[in-house]
């Protein structure tokens, strides 16, 4: 396995390198659910496109807690490598591949029991709840095989691997869309047929990266007879990830709040939200890549004392997710009323996602910003701190707008303002903390971390 070596040589080739991968793998994963929302709004009908489509906010509510584990994974794992400390990586990688699994069952079981009355909860139109509780309950039958996939990412990305997860997605995106295709149009089990086409997807990727790891080179190779849980290794995971994991869910829930607003304008809003909404994953991922690539790199450099480095990989995150998500940002607006089409030829639906592209997608270069500072800070060891900052600048807020504000105006237009104003103030009080973290990691830890236990 060809591992990049983040300690030594020019930064710039080796972060685009690894971050690349990760937005392409991060890109195909979405478009299993954008395949669903396209071929169930061009052949099943608006009502079951919103049950589909009205379903990412709840998804992430449901599954960020234990995504955010995979995140503390990923440092804990870069740091012992940083570190050179061969056992502790093979310890840490066989205690985080049975959290996957063991995560997985858990959001499986919590998924079937909640879906119902967090629907309800939401206020989601009558005329399509009992289909989106249906494709929920299928989807979250394949966690298991969506925690195994994460975690199995997040080790391989630690040593610089970030290829092999694409590959994963490249043919369960292929199997996604055709299996779309196959039980919509030919066997008409609309949504139904997506969520089974999603699920079965997913158990594929999963399937790849288990043969993946088992063929690893011998320092994170999975070995079934060491499958275990070493507490020093998992209270360490816990420490970084469960922070981002209750950053993502605290997000999440201001996301579910936003998408009960939404629901109250009715089934054709809930659809266009959901068919612009795409573009805004597709804009993130590029934000998501280069945070990866930056609290990888720094947790390696870090834990090695390269404090030099750890710096320029800040400004190099920076520099490239800004352009990065720029440009995307930019050309889906600008040809927002043909990339829509694939979507929907309905005009009810098509007016509300245009709102959302021009208020919201025209701006998500902005996240940038916070999201990369706030990588630096978890590879840094620092998890808490951007955690709180999130939930305040971005959670909190985002409800007092939407019992504050939108009530005054109660416009589509000013629901969707919440997502600007929030980057802005979240953006602006991570880069100060980060700054004033980094001076305290810097004079800290000026021997390797761990070093004496």
């Amino acid at each position: 396995m060809k591992q990049i070596d983040m300690l030594h040589g020019p930064l710039p080739k080796k972060m685009l390198l690894f971050a690349l991968p990760i937005a392409a793998s991060s890109i195909l994963q979405q478009l299993f659910n954008s395949a669903d929302i396209a071929v169930v709004g061009q052949f099943a009908g608006s009502d079951a496109q919103a049950a589909v489509g009205g379903n990412s906010s709840v998804v992430s509510l449901l599954i960020n807690l234990f995504a955010g584990l995979s995140v503390g994974a990923n440092v804990v794992i870069s740091n012992y490598i940083g570190q050179d400390r061969k056992k502790e990586v093979r310890e840490a990688v066989h205690t985080v591949i049975v959290v996957a699994l063991i995560s997985g069952f858990a959001i499986l079981a919590l998924g079937q029991l909640v879906a119902p009355p967090l629907l309800r909860l939401m206020d989601t139109p009558e005329n399509v709840i009992d289909q989106a509780v249906l494709y929920l309950r299928i989807y979250f039958a394949g966690m298991p095989f969506i925690m195994f996939y994460n975690f199995g990412s997040a080790i391989l990305r630690s040593v610089g691997d970030t290829k092999k997860p694409l590959y994963c997605l490249m043919v369960s995106g292929v199997l996604n869309i055709g299996l779309n295709l196959l039980l919509v149009i030919v066997f008409q089990m609309s949504v139904a047929g997506v969520g089974i086409a999603t699920l079965v997807s997913n158990a594929v990727s999963a399937a790849m990266m288990f043969v993946f790891l088992r063929r690893a080179d011998k320092l994170i190779r999975l070995d079934l007879r060491r499958l275990g849980i070493k507490k020093n290794h998992l209270l360490r995971v816990i420490k970084i990830g469960v922070p981002a994991g209750i950053q993502g869910m605290v997000f999440s829930l201001s996301n579910v709040c936003i998408q009960t607003q939404i629901n109250g304008f009715g089934s054709d809003a809930v659809a266009g939200s959901a068919d612009a909404v795409n573009f805004e994953f597709f804009t993130y991922f590029i934000t998501n890549a280069f945070s990866q690539t930056v609290v990888t790199f720094t947790g390696q450099n870090f834990g090695a004392n390269r404090h030099d480095r750890c710096k320029k990989i800040l400004a190099l995150g920076m520099m490239f997710g800004l352009i990065g998500t720029g440009i995307m940002s930019g050309t889906f607006v600008l040809l927002r009323e043909y990339v829509i089409q694939p979507f929907t030829t309905d005009p009810a639906v098509i007016y509300y996602a245009m709102i959302r592209m021009l208020h919201v997608e025209l701006l998500t270069f902005m996240p940038v910003i916070y999201e990369v500072s706030a990588a630096a800070m978890r590879g840094m060891g620092y998890s808490m701190l951007p955690a709180v900052i999130t939930i305040v600048g971005t959670c909190a807020l985002r409800f007092a707008w939407v019992y504050t504000v939108y009530p005054i105006f109660n416009t589509f237009e000013m629901l969707m303002n919440v997502y600007p104003a929030t980057w802005v103030v979240t953006g602006t009080a991570m880069m100060v903390t980060y700054f004033i973290v980094r001076k305290r990691a810097f004079a800290k830890y000026t021997a390797p971390m761990y070093a004496t236990e």
